[in-house]
């Protein structure tokens, strides 16, 4: 009978989300079927997380990752669930996370996060804004590639509060017509201080992190454990008067290099893909411990875990995930040894196509946080010329 029951019951979830009944009908419904099965808490229990499950919201990059999201994942999801994926772009982390705190109760007005780098993982984390997904409930899981999900993992005490959704590096890119690939892969991260592009070169001016990483490489140090900073200033206000120009964007990276303004700089591998799928000359280097960083599907606290989980194993169809991947030029977190990956994949630029991802360096959340606001002041002073 409570079988039966239920099965009924959501029949009648089905026709209400696709507007086959009304509201109140669907109230009497409930009630009639609560009174006859004498339970406060089954049928009741379904109604709220029928209105429940109405949308869930979901903040991003905006631009075309946000479309590429609202073609392949969640307009499918709505039409497969009825559940309305409400979606709205962030202006960048540190504003994102002020919005979070200021929220009430804190983290409640939010439900997914599009995140990006290890170190923000950790900063939501230790705030106590994490959830503890169940698993068990999104089976996709078991094809995400276990680097990334074991690197979450270490932060979070064995648990999970976000699924990893693809991945990418801050290579180097370089003008294959004027530096051969013999060269960038002998001179590797020293590539950056090569005298010859003296005037050629570029930099991202506003992250002091990937400017010290190399600066680290450069001098052979490990990045997440610099043991000679001199070294690594001194590098970097060297390599500030061989610079043509550090960089503010994307788009600002692409036009340098797409115009032959500069010959070398670091990179992010989705707009080298973006550039070589446009035809301009650009090669990519990832040395050995390049600066490797994943995204992945933050789910707040106090998020209904149920449609997030169903949203999240959604997302992770190997056909939403890879058309997502491709729709942004990252590879998805899909174990390429687990899930058939299209040449389209297998030619982005950062693709590890062992599914080990050797050789992807993460940054170290703990290391890099700790010295945020210091080594911040010291590189716009660097920058700066001072």
């Amino acid at each position: 009978m409570a079988k039966e029951l239920e099965q009924q019951i959501d029949q009648m979830v089905d026709r209400y989300r696709n507007g086959k009944i009304s509201r109140r009908d669907f109230m009497k419904y409930l009630g009639i079927a609560g009174a006859a099965a004498g339970l406060a808490g089954g049928p009741f229990g379904l109604a709220r997380n029928a209105f429940a499950a109405k949308s869930i919201t979901f903040h991003s990059w905006g631009g075309s990752t946000s479309e590429a999201l609202r073609k392949y994942a969640f307009d499918p999801f709505t039409k497969a669930t009825g559940i309305e994926v409400v979606d709205a772009a962030f202006t960048g982390m540190d504003a994102f996370l002020t919005q979070v705190k200021a929220s009430y109760p804190p983290g409640g007005e939010f439900n997914l996060a599009h995140l990006s780098a290890v170190y923000d993982y950790a900063r939501y984390t230790e705030l106590g804004f994490g959830s503890v997904l169940d698993e068990s409930k999104i089976p996709n899981l078991k094809n995400v590639i276990p680097k990334m999900t074991d690197t979450l993992r270490a932060i979070s005490g064995g648990t999970l509060s976000a699924v990893p959704y693809d991945y990418g590096q801050t290579g180097i890119a370089y003008n294959s017509k004027h530096i051969s690939k013999d060269k960038a892969e002998k001179l590797g991260a020293s590539l950056l201080w090569d005298k010859d592009l003296k005037g050629k070169l570029g930099s991202w001016g506003g992250d002091f992190r990937t400017n010290m990483w190399y600066a680290a490489l450069h001098t052979g140090q490990s990045p997440n454990n610099i043991t000679d900073m001199d070294a690594v200033w001194n590098a970097l206000r060297e390599q500030r008067g061989m610079m043509k120009k550090y960089w503010a964007s994307g788009s600002e990276l692409m036009s340098l290099l797409a115009n032959g303004e500069i010959y070398a700089t670091v990179a992010w591998s989705g707009r080298v893909a973006a550039l070589q799928k446009q035809g301009h000359p650009i090669g990519y280097l990832a040395p050995n411990n390049t600066y490797s960083w994943m995204e992945y599907m933050y789910v707040l606290k106090g998020t209904d875990m149920d449609v997030a989980q169903k949203l999240l194993n959604f997302m992770l169809e190997p056909d939403a995930a890879i058309a997502v991947a491709l729709g942004q030029n990252y590879p998805p977190s899909l174990d390429p040894t687990k899930v058939s990956m299209p040449k389209d994949i297998e030619k982005l630029p950062a693709f590890d196509p062992t599914g080990k991802l050797d050789g992807y360096l993460f940054a170290d959340p703990k290391y890099w946080n700790s010295h945020q606001v210091e080594w911040t002041e010291k590189w716009d002073r660097v920058k700066a010329g001072s």
